[in-house]
Formats: structure tokens, C-alpha cells, sequence
């Protein structure tokens, strides 16, 4: 199995160790660790938490985590037009279109590190940003005749956020993100890094392979594309966000998400510099926890960036599953699945994930320090 790294992302390593390859044609991620491969891990991560600081502001729920995980409630079948409710909105979330999705069941909130625990406890399951990477079967993504890298190269690890000291441009993740060995889900930060204190934080580093295992073992299964909007606007009908049209004022943050200037200046209104525990905030309509911001969740559909082109605003689409094959034209060839809801980084200047109609793409082995999922389940 090959782990959470993407094709491009190990063309990049490749590059920054100075090992020739004969290609020109190296998509967008080249720029993700061409910058951030060769930096060390920052030891003295920022804090998570400024409580005190975001008291006056932040619209905290007084919600007990240990009550809400494992919770699920049942989410009401419904028709609405799925799709761009703001000129924020990115090509792929285009045309709307009328949907229609069954009753279902939900998880109140993303799963958390005490619930994955319990999952690697019973089935010794080992995730994909735990594995080395396996060359033989990753070579057949890249250019022929690319060079295997050094052993150390192929460890196991996981992308991590790092902020800069300052602006950097924003078209270029690679500033922000750092290739770190020993990264995963329960060294979040890096190898010195623990779960410490962590219960009901989300668990991150987490691929939709390793999503997929866990929905299976817990007898649910993950959202599609289309439960998962329809749950996120609560009862509301074409809104921007969870909770209504407008992003956050100065009198209250509804969310964890990125205040001030990214990815080197988080004011940290919420609360916090990375994510929160569940709960933390209020919920939407549906009683749903952290449906925008926190971490980006992982739903069943493949990702195709003209799906929504295919389907006619006048006909309605009864609890679609997604295309049957996927195509994300900055990597053709590795297959993606869509991921919703946004994370702790997420901003208006750079990627607004935090509204409800907002696509994100990704490997499916591929993993994060912002990548998490809540599961779903069919009513009887």
C-alpha cells in the first residue's frame, strides 16, 4: 500500500535532494514540499488553546464532549439545489442543481482520537500515514526511469501545517506545509509530538482509506457529497455557512477557522491556533458539531471536477453517490474523493472551506494535520 504521499508530492522530495529527473510537467503539489521538505519540525508548536482571549468573542457551547461522542441524530430526507451560494464559490461548485436525499442517520460529531483509539485497539489496523511508502508499487506513477530515492525518503510520515513569519504567496501551499517522518494520527505535530490531554479532539493524519476502515468496522459508512451539504445548512435553505449568510462579525466567531492574516498571523478570535475539541462551538440546526472549520471530513464520492456540469438544473437527483470515476485535472492520474467542511486554516483570503457548498479534493491515501471525517449511517 502506498502511503498518504501523492505522486507529485515524492517527484518534489526527489527534487529537493538534488536527484535528476528527466520531466517538466510537475503539477502544483511540486511547490507543496519544494519549499518545506528540508525544514525541521518546529518543537515548540504554538498553543492550541486561548481561551481567555476569545471568551468576549467566539460562540462557545457549553456542550459536555464526553456526552456528544458516538451521539448520532437523524437528519430528515429533503430536496434543495446543491451547489455555489456566494461569488466565492469555485468553478466545480457549478451549475446548482435540485437533489433530493432519504432520512439518515449522522455522527453529532467528527470522530474523535478516543473513539479511533478504541478501532486500532480491536483491529491492530495500521493507517496509511504509518506505513512506508512502497516503492515498488509508487514508481508506476512516476515519470520512467525516475530514480528511487534514498530509503530514508520512503518513511513513514505525514504533511504538517507551519505557519510563516510573514506573506507569503498565496497560490503556493508549499510554504505552509512540511513533509514530516513520523507524523501521524497519534503524533499529530510530528514524532514528539502525543495525544496527551487530546480525547475528544478530531483525529487528524487521517486518509479515506483509513476513514473507510473505520466507518466499515462501526457498521456505518461515510456521508456522500450530497447528505453531507444537506446536514450542514441545518434546516436552512441556500445559505453560505451553517449558520446563515454572514461569515462572523466582530461581536462573535462561530467557528474554528483562521482569523487575520494566513498562514502567519492567526488572531486566534476562536480560541485556537490549531483544532478544537468537538463540541467546542455551537452546533447548527440539526444539533451537528463543527460542520464548518475544525478539520476537513472525508465523504464516500470520488471527485470529478465537471460532475455538477452533468446534471440538468431542471431535473432532480435522488441521493446521488458521486461520478463513477474520477478526475481531478491537476493530477489525472490519481484517483481523488471529496472532502467537506473546511478545517482550522481555512480564510477568506485563501480557500473560505468553511462554507457549505465547498469542494476540496484528495488522494485517497493522502493525510494531514486537518484531515478528519464523521461517519453516517442508514435508517432501518
Amino acid at each position: 500500500m502506498i502511503n498518504r504521499i501523492s505522486t507529485t508530492e515524492l517527484i518534489a522530495i526527489l527534487h529537493i535532494t538534488k536527484i535528476q529527473m528527466k520531466t517538466t510537467h510537475i503539477s502544483f503539489f511540486l511547490c507543496l514540499l519544494l519549499i518545506t521538505a528540508c525544514q525541521s519540525i518546529d518543537k515548540e508548536s504554538k498553543t492550541d488553546s486561548k481561551t481567555a482571549k476569545a471568551e468576549t468573542i467566539a460562540n462557545f457551547s457549553k456542550a459536555n464532549p464526553a456526552e456528544l461522542v458516538g451521539e448520532m441524530v437523524t437528519i430528515p430526507g429533503g430536496e434543495y439545489e446543491m451547489g455555489a451560494n456566494s461569488d466565492q464559490a469555485d468553478p466545480d461548485e457549478y451549475p446548482k442543481h435540485m437533489v433530493r436525499v432519504d432520512s439518515f442517520l449522522i455522527d453529532v460529531t467528527e470522530v474523535t482520537n478516543g473513539e479511533f483509539a478504541k478501532f486500532i485497539d480491536a483491529t491492530g489496523y495500521v493507517t496509511t500515514a504509518e506505513q512506508d511508502i512502497d516503492w515498488e508499487e509508487m514508481k508506476n506513477q512516476l515519470p520512467p526511469n525516475t530514480p528511487k530515492p534514498d530509503a530514508e525518503l520512503l518513511k513513514a510520515g505525514s504533511l504538517v501545517f507551519k505557519g510563516t513569519s510573514g506573506p507569503v504567496p498565496l497560490n503556493n501551499p508549499g510554504y505552509w506545509w512540511a513533509w514530516t517522518t513520523g507524523a501521524d494520527w497519534q503524533h499529530p505535530e510530528g514524532p514528539d509530538s502525543n495525544l496527551d490531554g487530546k480525547e475528544y479532539y478530531p483525529v487528524t493524519h487521517i486518509s479515506w482509506e483509513d476513514a473507510k476502515a473505520y466507518s466499515d468496522w462501526a457498521g456505518k459508512r461515510l456521508p456522500t457529497e450530497a447528505e453531507w451539504e444537506w446536514a450542514a445548512m441545518g434546516g436552512l435553505s441556500n445559505t453560505v455557512y451553517p449558520w446563515g449568510n454572514e461569515l462572523d462579525g466582530s461581536d462573535v466567531i462561530h467557528a474554528n477557522y483562521w482569523q487575520g492574516g494566513f498562514p502567519y498571523d492567526n488572531e486566534e478570535k476562536d480560541g485556537y491556533y490549531l483544532s478544537s475539541p468537538v463540541g467546542t462551538f455551537q452546533p447548527n440546526g440539526y444539533d451537528l458539531y463543527d460542520m464548518s472549520g475544525n478539520v476537513w471530513e472525508w465523504c464516500e464520492d470520488l471527485y470529478h471536477y465537471e460532475y455538477y456540469d452533468s446534471k440538468k438544473p431542471e431535473d432532480i437527483a435522488y441521493n446521488p453517490r458521486g461520478p463513477e470515476s474520477s478526475m481531478d485535472p491537476d493530477e489525472p492520474l490519481i484517483p481523488k474523493r471529496v472532502l467537506r467542511g473546511g478545517s482550522f486554516l481555512c480564510n477568506d483570503s485563501y480557500c473560505s472551506g468553511y462554507r457549505v457548498s465547498r469542494r476540496m479534493k484528495g488522494d485517497m491515501k493522502s493525510s494531514y494535520n486537518h484531515t478528519g471525517f464523521r461517519c453516517v449511517k442508514d435508517l432501518e
